[in-house]
């Protein structure tokens, strides 16, 4: 009879404790699936509430987070809320209601910690699945609980990353789809398999493939096309530039599985492809910008200034340079040395290879018809480029206003935390929000006038493709690797009986003479106008202003 009357004694002092306080409701799932099933953030709430009515304290408000793992419960955005709502409110008493221990927290260290912050604020807590003691002992087996279910974390865990492991080696996709995949059951092949979509795998391999071939110059363009079509719903490009280049580095698209991050080489997938793997490379090249980001040897001299800039025309590999030493002096050769080249070892001699090339440079002189259309295409090809540069300014300023509204409330709940642990971990967040800031502001070119370096680089510009082989005969051998880069579209290719393929050689200047109109003294802007619609035009003007920016800047 007495034990009896002990425990009513002890719920009436906790059901007094509680007198005055208003209840706050923390749910938490840890996929969309468990949000969509009876484990769902609808069914822990109504528990809850349940629970507050049984008690007869009034239900305040509910915080969901859908977030998987343990860790810092300041990663949680409805946690991090509920705090500093309690926060905002230091006038009154809460008592935060959950359905079980592993939604408070699956680590053992932030569960100490959030209990630390939660007895900081005057917090009572209550689990529907856990009474929660504070005696010695029922603070260890609280401690051992919540070790548990980290340890039970960790388990679940592994097995799924084993199982998703499994699959990616067996060649199929175990996550989220893909953009312009859908994830389908398949039976056959004893799970999910990526499908493509109906409408928007067509436009993404036209994206892709476009930007592969030049059709799509930048990627800006090829984000262009995408947003016009719909594939995405913004009606900002410049958005997804960082996605476009994703899309255009994943070979998933070529119909391979890889996942460095788990040592999962690159094998085929059993899903379909909707770009070839010649596309694929082609995009990683041009990513790379392996012909126009060529650096400079360091090896280079004036006793062999072509070497690097021009390769075997049998094997494609690089001329050499060397001293072969004679009966009374030495002379200079390019070799390949390519052992299974037929040129192997078939010395070319220096002054042959470098006089064939000079007069492939006068070649290269800008005709004054095309010059005149190199100036007008410049022109409008730049006023696209500031006005996508702008279009990204927008953006940035954007971004930092939202990051200024983030720090000014991050600023509030320093001052408002009242545990050292909560205040330290905002002003961690401040500081950070105070570096995205600082790297805004890096990137900006709201101070930039960009009228200045325009007229420089196209009045440069004119002059080297006007005579570039005037100017190369003023530059010392760094420099003369440098403009190399800006009149050729590539290294040159040269055999010791053909010398320089001159039919396959393409130059900047080339590139614009077949736009040449009937009467090119009469070129002005309105005559001008259906060339520039040409993509090909296009290509050549763009290229043409990333090569003088690239030269000029250096």
């Amino acid at each position: 009879m007495s034990n009896q009357s002990s425990k009513a004694e002890n719920l009436s002092s906790a059901t007094a404790s509680l007198d005055g306080r208003s209840g706050l409701v923390y749910a938490r799932v840890s996929s969309k699936k468990q949000e969509i099933e009876g484990s769902g953030l609808k069914s822990q709430e109504d528990r809850c509430v349940a629970e507050l009515a049984s008690l007869n304290i009034p239900k305040e408000k509910t915080f969901s987070d859908s977030y998987s793992g343990g860790g810092d419960f300041m990663k949680r955005p409805a946690m991090r809320e509920l705090l500093a709502y309690v926060d905002a409110h230091p006038h009154k008493k809460y008592l935060v209601v959950f359905d079980d221990l592993k939604r408070f927290a699956r680590d053992t260290e932030f569960h100490l910690k959030l209990r630390a912050a939660f007895k900081a604020r005057d917090v009572v807590l209550r689990c529907l699945n856990y009474n929660f003691d504070e005696s010695p002992e029922g603070r260890f087996a609280e401690t051992v609980m919540a070790a548990h279910a980290e340890l039970e974390r960790h388990q679940n865990r592994r097995q799924v990353v084993q199982k998703q492991k499994a699959r990616l080696e067996a060649g199929y996709w175990p996550f989220n789809g893909k953009k312009a995949y859908v994830m389908v059951k398949d039976p056959a092949h004893r799970g999910k398999l990526a499908i493509p979509h109906d409408t928007e795998a067509p436009l993404l391999k036209e994206a892709l493939e476009g930007f592969s071939t030049g059709v799509f110059v930048r990627r800006i363009d090829a984000c262009r096309f995408l947003v016009e079509r719909g594939f995405w719903k913004s009606q900002r490009p410049e958005k997804y530039i960082d996605d476009f280049t994703d899309m255009a580095k994943d070979p998933f698209y070529a119909g391979y599985i890889e996942y460095p991050k788990w040592e999962v080489p690159r094998c085929t997938g059993h899903h379909k492809a909707i770009i070839t793997i010649e596309t694929y490379d082609r995009n990683q090249k041009r990513l790379r910008k392996e012909e126009l980001n060529k650096r400079v040897r360091i090896d280079v001299s004036n006793d062999f200034y072509l070497r690097g800039l021009i390769v075997c025309g049998e094997c494609g590999s690089h001329l050499t340079g060397a001293w072969t030493k004679g009966r009374s002096k030495r002379y200079p050769y390019y070799i390949c040395h390519n052992k299974s080249c037929p040129l192997y070892g078939k010395s070319i001699i220096a002054e042959i290879a470098e006089t064939e090339f000079n007069n492939v440079l006068k070649g290269q002189g800008l005709k004054p018809s095309v010059e005149v259309l190199v100036k007008v295409v410049f022109d409008r090809v730049w006023k696209e480029t500031i006005s996508s540069l702008q279009d990204k300014e927008a953006l940035l300023m954007q971004d930092r206003k939202r990051l200024e509204e983030k720090a000014k409330n991050l600023a509030d709940m320093v001052i408002a935390a009242k545990s050292e642990y909560l205040k330290k971990v905002y002003e961690d967040q401040l500081e950070e929000t105070a570096r995205e800031i600082e790297q805004i502001d890096e990137r900006s070119i709201r101070d930039i006038d960009l009228s200045i370096p325009y007229r420089t680089a196209l009045e440069k510009a004119v002059g080297l493709l006007r005579n570039p082989y005037f100017i190369w005969g003023k530059l010392n051998v760094e420099e003369k690797q440098r403009l190399f880069y800006f009149i050729f579209e590539q290294k040159l290719p040269y055999t010791r009986n053909e010398g320089y393929r001159t039919a396959k050689i393409v130059g900047y200047t080339r590139l614009f003479e077949e736009f040449i109109p009937r009467n090119p003294h009469d070129v002005d802007q309105r005559g001008i106008e259906p060339l520039t619609s040409s993509l090909q035009m296009r290509r050549s003007a763009t290229e043409l202003l990333a090569r003088i920016v690239r030269y000029t800047s250096r």
